[in-house]
């Protein structure tokens, strides 16, 4: 039976020398966070604010909309110079997984978790400076994430199955030549299709950061408990469920294709895989 691989150790001795070597990733991620909440935030005002001039638009076309925005957002960043270099996870629990697989190392990993942490909450403030009272009304309210249709436990079932699913797909496309130049427009796509579908369940976020940018901004805690352990739970299973499925030799590595650094990268190189 495959088992996890081992989480990649260290090459610094402390976070300080960490921040040293890769400050420019860290900050990248923090920059691609906000750019993402940034775009939420002003995409929901534009299309549920009773005085845009798309609230006439039917409901259903505008969550399309919405979808398609955040997909399109998500897309952007990845295949952005600052997505390339830092391999534009963006979310604290993509890190944490990679982690987990042997991808990043630890103090690669805090930091990552960090600047999310803090990009996320920089980015609802932008959009509350840009929009005014605007970003307060009901409609719009920071585009906080809180349980909708079926309640709490429905939307613990919706995050956990989304972020599950956008696992999965990230590792099985990536680690498969003819399909990793797909990987990032499939999340797209994923990304389109959950808000289309989840939004009134969930809020969709499958972001822990996301989800407390807006509850800080907001001063909305509902049910966040969700939003921090649902989706590690489904990124971690999918991710489980791949090695012991799709990785029968335990010393093989995995590589994801959508991550390229090119300058030292001590711990955030992805390997080449093994013939």
């Amino acid at each position: 039976m495959a088992t996890w691989l081992k989480p990649r150790p260290s090459h610094y001795p402390s976070l300080a020398a960490a921040l040293r070597a890769h400050w420019p990733l860290y900050l990248y991620e923090a920059a691609e966070l906000a750019a993402f909440m940034l775009s939420a935030c002003l995409c929901t005002a534009l299309l549920f604010d009773p005085h845009s001039p798309l609230a006439g638009l039917p409901s259903t076309l505008r969550r399309f909309l919405m979808g398609l925005s955040m997909g399109l957002t998500a897309v952007v960043i990845i295949k952005s110079p600052w997505g390339r270099r830092s391999g534009a996870h963006f979310n604290p629990a993509i890190s944490l997984t990679f982690y987990r697989l042997g991808k990043i190392g630890p103090r690669d990993t805090v930091l990552y978790v960090l600047a999310h942490f803090a990009g996320a909450p920089l980015g609802v403030l932008l959009a509350a400076l840009l929009l005014g009272p605007i970003i307060r009304l009901p409609q719009v309210n920071y585009a906080v994430t809180v349980p909708g249709i079926g309640g709490p436990s429905a939307a613990f079932a919706a995050e956990t199955f989304m972020a599950a699913l956008l696992m999965a797909t990230v590792l099985v496309t990536s680690n498969n030549r003819r399909l990793a130049a797909y990987t990032t427009w499939l999340m797209g796509l994923l990304i389109t299709s959950y808000v289309f579908v989840f939004a009134p369940v969930s809020g969709f976020s499958i972001n822990p950061a996301r989800t407390f940018g807006s509850a800080l901004e907001a001063h909305l805690w509902t049910a966040v408990w969700i939003y921090f352990t649902a989706p590690l739970l489904g990124m971690f299973a999918a991710a489980e469920a791949y090695v012991q499925l799709a990785q029968p030799d335990p010393t093989r590595h995995l590589y994801f294709s959508h991550r390229r650094l090119t300058h030292e990268p001590a711990e955030l190189t992805a390997v080449e895989p093994t013939s």
